[in-house]
């Protein structure tokens, strides 16, 4: 979870021959702006997934949703 104004959990699996991470925010496992990050291994994805956290956490009016 990233700490902030607005809390967001990193979500991540694997699909195939890459991984794919997102950012969830309240109950929903659902991609937070149907955004995906992939990466060739899970700590590639998830650490996306941090710095597009830190990015939304800055400027909330990036979040559409």
């Amino acid at each position: 979870m990233i700490a902030g104004d607005t809390d967001f959990e990193i979500k991540a699996e694997s699909r195939g021959a890459h991984w794919i991470a997102w950012l969830t925010r309240g109950s929903s496992d659902q991609p937070l702006d149907s955004i995906i990050l992939v990466g060739q291994t899970r700590e590639e994805a998830e650490s996306k997934a941090r710095v597009w956290a830190d990015k939304l956490t800055a400027d909330p009016l990036l979040i559409r949703g």
